[in-house]
C-alpha cells in the first residue's frame, strides 16, 4: 500500500475506535487501483465534523459547512469529510444544501464517475457499489448513475470528463459522452477560472489530442472562452506532433495558429495568471520573428535559454519537425558562449558613464547591448580593458 495511505491510517483507526466508520475515498483510490503516483488522501467517514473535532485535537474547520475538516495528526494534515448526500443544485454547480448521513453507499452514490466512486477500508479492501474497479480495468469513464442528471448538478463535469481522457487515456461511455455532448452548453454557468483549472491539466495530460478530438466531437470546444473555441485551430493543432508539447508551448502555438491581432485580450478570456499571459505574449513575439529569421548566436543569448527553446520547439512542430535533440542542442550551443547574461559582464552602465564622460540616457543601453554582441560574437573578450578600449574608440550612438 501506497506510503500515503500508511500515514493516514492512524487516523482511521482513531475514528474506528471512537466507533464510526472510516475509509479512503476518491481520487487516491482510483490512482492506487491505476499505480499512479498518490500525493495526498481523502477520508470519508460516517462521523459528524463536530464528533471529528472530538476525537482529534487539532483540526481546522476547512470546509465544515460541507461536512470537511482537516485533521493535524503526526505533524501532517488530512482532510476528513462526513457521509453526506445533496439537496438539488444550484447555478448547475453547487448543491444548495448538504445532509450528513451514516451510509457510505449513499455518500458514494452522489460522486461523478464511477472510477471515483470507490472507498477502500484500512486494510486494503474495496468497497465499490457502482463497478468502478470494472470500469478501470476497461479504461471507460462512466458516470455514476444518469449521465444527464450527474452534468446537470455540476456542469464542470464535462471538462472534468476530458480532462481525466487527458490524464488517463480512458474512453468514454457511449451514454456518458451523448449526454456531455447534449449538455456541455451548461459550461455557460460555470467560473471561467474553473474550466481554465481543468483546460490546463488537460494540456498538461499524456493523452491530450484523444481529449481534444473528444472535446471537437461532442462540440464541448466552442463554449471555451477563446483560442481552443476555434475547430480549425484545434484541428491545425491536431494535424501537428504535439505529443512532447508543454501545457504553455500549446497555449504559446494555439495563440501563433490563431494569428489574431490581439493576442492578450484573447489570453484574458482565459483569465490566465498576469505573469504566464506575459511569457506567452514574449514568446509568441520572438516565435513570429523566428518564423522569418534564422537564429544567430546574438539571437539566442538575448532571448535566453528557456524562451528560445521553447520557440525553436514550437517552430520547428509548426513545420511538422522532429524536436527531440533541441533541448539539448540549444543547452550545449549556451554552454559555449562567452556569457549567458549581462549579469556576467565585469562592468556596468556607471563604467561606460565614466568613461564617457557623457550624461545619463538611452545611449547607455545600446552601448551595453553592443558590448554583449560584440562579447558574443568573439570579437572581444569578457575583460574590463578590452571593453573599456572597445567603448573609448568611438563605438558610441
Amino acid at each position: 500500500m501506497n506510503n500515503m495511505f500508511f500515514s493516514a491510517t492512524p487516523v482511521l483507526e482513531k475514528i474506528e475506535k471512537a466507533g464510526f466508520e472510516a475509509y479512503f475515498v476518491g481520487g487516491a483510490v482510483r490512482d492506487h487501483l491505476l499505480k499512479r503516483d498518490i500525493h495526498d488522501v481523502d477520508i470519508a467517514t460516517s462521523a459528524t465534523p463536530q464528533e471529528i473535532k472530538k476525537i482529534f485535537s487539532s483540526t481546522v474547520d476547512v470546509g465544515i459547512e460541507h461536512g470537511t475538516i482537516l485533521v493535524l495528526y503526526n505533524g501532517q494534515g488530512f482532510e476528513v469529510t462526513t457521509f453526506r448526500s445533496e439537496s438539488t443544485y444550484e447555478d448547475f454547480r453547487r448543491p444548495q444544501s448538504v445532509t450528513f448521513i451514516r451510509s457510505l453507499h449513499e455518500d458514494l452514490r452522489r460522486r461523478d464517475f464511477t472510477m471515483n466512486a470507490i472507498a477502500m477500508d484500512r486494510a486494503g479492501n474495496f468497497i465499490d457499489p457502482y463497478n468502478g474497479k470494472m470500469a478501470i480495468y476497461n479504461q471507460i469513464i462512466e458516470t455514476v448513475g444518469e449521465a444527464a442528471e450527474r452534468f446537470k448538478e455540476d456542469a464542470l463535469r464535462v471538462m472534468r470528463a476530458i480532462r481525466f481522457v487527458s490524464q488517463l487515456g480512458f474512453s468514454l461511455e457511449y451514454k456518458t459522452e451523448r449526454e456531455m455532448a447534449n449538455l456541455s452548453y451548461l459550461l455557460k454557468y460555470i467560473s471561467v477560472e474553473r474550466i481554465t483549472a481543468e483546460m490546463t491539466k488537460l494540456l498538461n495530460g499524456t493523452y491530450r489530442e484523444k481529449a481534444l478530438k473528444i472535446a471537437v466531437e461532442t462540440k464541448l470546444y466552442s463554449y471555451w472562452p477563446s483560442l481552443f473555441n476555434d475547430k480549425r485551430i484545434i484541428d491545425s493543432i491536431l494535424s501537428l506532433p504535439i505529443k512532447t508539447l508543454k501545457e504553455i508551448e500549446l497555449w504559446i502555438l494555439c495563440v501563433f495558429l490563431t494569428n489574431h491581432p490581439n493576442s492578450n485580450e484573447l489570453l484574458k478570456k482565459w483569465k490566465l495568471p498576469s505573469k504566464k499571459i506575459q511569457f506567452i505574449l514574449r514568446s509568441l513575439s520572438l516565435l513570429r520573428w523566428r518564423k522569418e529569421q534564422e537564429w544567430t548566436n546574438f539571437e539566442y543569448y538575448r532571448a535566453g535559454k528557456e524562451i528560445s527553446t521553447i520557440v525553436e520547439r514550437i517552430y520547428q512542430t509548426s513545420l511538422g519537425n522532429d524536436i527531440s535533440e533541441i533541448e539539448s542542442n540549444i543547452q550545449q550551443l549556451f554552454s559555449h558562449l562567452p556569457i549567458s547574461s549581462r549579469e556576467d559582464l565585469p562592468i556596468s552602465g556607471n563604467d561606460i558613464l565614466a568613461w564617457c564622460n557623457k550624461p545619463a540616457g538611452p545611449w547607455v543601453r545600446e552601448v551595453m547591448e553592443g558590448i554583449e554582441k560584440a562579447i558574443i560574437n568573439k570579437e572581444i573578450n569578457n575583460e574590463t580593458a578590452e571593453i573599456k578600449r572597445w567603448v573609448k574608440s568611438c563605438h558610441l550612438p
